[in-house]
């Protein structure tokens, strides 16, 4: 399976999760769109929307660099069609980018309550909702939410409340548009069963031992690769664990994606019980839902 030719737009492509899946894609020859804020350089979130093109060209692809909020219709309708001129059209949609604020009810501000709100649930909502009609017009179309499976326990609530909503409203839209496009486009969900090293990690979770104890976005890349290469009229309105995932498409060596062998693998929030880990993966436990560095 190859993405040779297809056009994916990609929400928060600048850096971690987003530039892998990106550049996966970009090895096969594959154009990408990517939407995201950063256009000028910040030391604590390494990566811009013009360093992310570059190095999708790099990499066998061609990349369109636009500074996109998300939490903004006209912005969102601007960076689609620039998308889609650019282009001729838009295969496959990602909505990636989130923001994150792992807060107790009393010390969550109203207005980060909002921001999560806005880019997390109605971000996912309104990008998904501008590219589906290029998405209805193009061959084996999909939209992918990095977003958890619905697994309402108190356990992934508790603590971070604004957060699990915002983030629950990502894999809601899942439920529905997978419903609602059934047969015409594979809407699915992906989720990471550890945590990724990636910027926010670092930044919210505990530093350089947390990222010790995390895979590299790499597993989500290789995973959403694998999803893009199934029948949207059949693989559709799936929550996926991105190692299950890849076990039942026969990957065996999970060891490639550690970002330290010698440390144990740091569970993300949001997995479920049932989701047991595939042979030989062991994972540090949770305290009270928060990763323990």
């Amino acid at each position: 399976m190859t993405l040779a030719g297809k056009t994916l737009f990609i929400s928060g492509a600048s850096r971690g999760i987003g530039l892998a899946i990106a550049l996966k894609a970009a090895r096969d020859g594959a154009n990408i769109a990517i939407a995201a804020k950063t256009a000028d350089p910040n030391p604590k979130l390494p990566g811009t929307i013009f360093s992310a093109a570059a190095e999708i060209e790099k990499a066998g692809g061609k990349a369109l660099a636009i500074q996109c909020d998300i939490r903004f219709e006209d912005q969102v309708a601007a960076a689609v069609k620039a998308a889609a001129d650019k282009f001729g059209g838009i295969d496959i949609c990602v909505n990636n980018a989130s923001a994150i604020s792992l807060t107790g009810v009393l010390e969550t501000e109203m207005k980060r309550f909002d921001l999560m709100s806005q880019v997390n649930s109605r971000g996912t909502f309104l990008v998904s909702k501008l590219c589906l009609p290029y998405l209805l017009k193009a061959q084996n179309p999909h939209v992918l939410m990095l977003s958890p499976p619905l697994d309402m326990q108190a356990k992934w609530f508790a603590g971070h409340t604004a957060y699990s909503m915002a983030k629950y409203g990502m894999s809601m839209c899942v439920l529905g548009l997978a419903a609602e496009f059934a047969g015409r486009v594979a809407v699915n969900a992906l989720w990471p069963r550890t945590a990724i090293a990636t910027a926010a990690v670092h930044n919210y979770l505990g530093g350089d031992e947390t990222m010790r104890q995390c895979r590299k976005p790499e597993i989500v890349a290789d995973a959403a690769h694998a999803i893009f290469g199934k029948p949207a009229k059949s693989f559709s309105g799936n929550f996926l664990i991105d190692d299950s995932f890849l076990a039942g498409e026969g990957v065996t060596d999970f060891d490639q994606y550690r970002v330290d062998s010698s440390r144990p693998l740091l569970a993300d929030f949001f997995v479920p019980d049932t989701a047991v880990p595939p042979k030989g993966v062991t994972l540090a436990p949770l305290t009270q839902g928060v990763p323990k560095a």
